[in-house]
């Protein structure tokens, strides 16, 4: 294992990745912004540096700045944690260059399933299902409007580059094509500095199931299962589970084989997650790979016991994995919601401001993954999430009453500082939810009913 890991991140993710190192035994080097100087990742590194002011552009997303901090401390790994430089090619190659290991596939993994095009490309030729669409970017309007008539409406136009639900735009009818047409170009432009995008048919009322996969670098992979993340305000998720509530087992059992059928054809390496739209006759089709850790690594491990940090830092050391297929055996059920400092009613605007009172949950069972404490200040330069509150029981019944409790316990307040805490309580409460029916439909047919505030 390594000695001193570099941790390229912040918040929630940066903490749960200090915890694992220091449960390995390995020294914490924290990179911090300005204005996370005070943050609880910087208070519990062994080392920190400065690597900029707020904006990530010029502290994250630097990535001279934190191959510099990480030569400077002598960090002999690297650990992306999620978002930011994560899926970011350039840094698994300078990291390479420079000896130091990256906590995470290889940068041609990487380059090549970050791509849409690419990555739709190698996974059909795999054999995984893709919705009717196209493979390869369209190559202007006009081809985008052939492409339409023959895959149908309505249909959603998807960035090639990026990813998090950003930068989508759903058509309806050919009347709307010219126009979404070009917003999404620009916007993937704005967004990614890549204007390409790919048409594929809309499925308004599905299931957002993926498979979480582990794989080293003698060539082993496993899948641990499926979360469902159905329910999601403007195409990013806010409360997952795992296993997902009524989908046959035989429909879970060929997407695990799809899924590692994918990360064959890519090598993939570390933790990954194949993400799949599975419609109302059980039917599913893949969307996407993430290749790092998902804000929803939680549940997975809450089923499987499986310490997912730890797995990633034991392959990236060129361990092989300790587990097989045979030896995963998910256990019980969990649910995550994520905690955001947002304002439902204003269409989910983030609140940022100081936070005076933060009182998390607590009791058997459920677990909370946060940065956040009394004095701490939400931030505008970054993701307005506060926590992720897990919990697990015997059955999906009782994970869900306990999440309830868990919420009615959390209680956060500063000025200006409002969450989506009342929300959350309303998507469990809903008996769509509560009897497994809902689909990525749900958040939007909510908040069109009444209002939120």
């Amino acid at each position: 294992m390594f000695e001193k890991v570099l941790i390229a991140n912040r918040g929630e993710i940066g903490l749960r990745v200090a915890r694992c190192c220091r449960d390995l035994g390995m020294r914490v080097v924290a990179v911090y912004s300005t204005e996370d100087r005070d943050s609880a990742l910087v208070r519990m590194a062994d080392e920190t540096v400065h690597i900029g002011p707020a904006p990530a552009r010029h502290s994250y997303l630097n990535i001279p700045a934190l191959i510099e901090a990480a030569l400077r401390t002598g960090a002999q790994a690297l650990h992306p944690g999620y978002g930011f430089t994560s899926e970011n090619p350039d840094l698994a190659e300078v990291c390479e260059d420079h000896g130091i290991t990256f906590v995470g596939p290889p940068a041609n993994v990487i380059d090549q399933l970050g791509d849409k095009a690419s990555a739709r490309a190698l996974m059909a030729e795999a054999g995984l299902p893709l919705l009717p669409g196209g493979v390869e970017p369209a190559a202007g309007l006009e081809e985008a409007r052939a492409l339409a008539a023959e895959t149908g409406y309505p249909l959603i136009i998807k960035p090639v580059a990026g990813g998090g639900g950003r930068g989508m735009q759903v058509v309806r009818g050919p009347g709307e094509l010219a126009a979404k047409y070009r917003q999404a170009r620009g916007k993937a432009q704005a967004l990614f500095g890549d204007n390409r995008v790919y048409l594929e048919r809309y499925l308004a009322a599905a299931r957002h199931v993926e498979i979480q996969v582990l794989g080293d670098r003698l060539g082993n992979l496993v899948h641990l299962g499926e979360r469902d993340c159905s329910v999601q305000r403007r195409n990013q998720k806010i409360i997952e589970e795992s296993p997902a509530h009524g989908l046959p087992a035989d429909v879970v059992r060929r997407m695990g084989e799809a899924a590692l059928l994918g990360a064959k054809a890519a090598e993939y390496t570390g933790a990954g997650t194949f993400e799949f739209l599975v419609d109302d006759t059980g039917d599913f089709y893949f969307m996407e790979v993430n290749c790092r850790i998902q804000v929803e690594h939680p549940v997975t491990e809450m089923v499987t016991g499986v310490d997912l940090v730890r797995e990633q830092f034991r392959v990236a050391a060129g361990l092989p994995l300790e587990l097989s297929q045979s030896g995963v055996a998910p256990r019980g059920a969990a649910i995550e919601c994520r905690v955001n400092a947002e304002d439902p009613a204003r269409d989910f605007l983030p609140t940022p401001g100081p936070v005076e009172e933060f009182t998390a949950p607590a009791g058997p069972f459920v677990r909370v993954d946060t940065d956040c404490f009394p004095g701490h200040r939400v931030s505008a330069a970054y993701d307005p999430l506060l926590a992720k509150v897990i919990t697990w029981a015997p059955d999906r019944a009782q994970a869900r009453e306990r999440m309830r409790r868990a919420l009615d316990e959390f209680h956060v307040s500063g000025p200006g500082v409002r969450t989506n805490i009342p929300f959350l309580r309303r998507v469990l409460d809903d008996p769509r939810f509560a009897d497994g029916t809902h689909t990525t439909s749900l958040v939007a047919d909510l908040t069109s009913q009444e209002p939120l505030g």
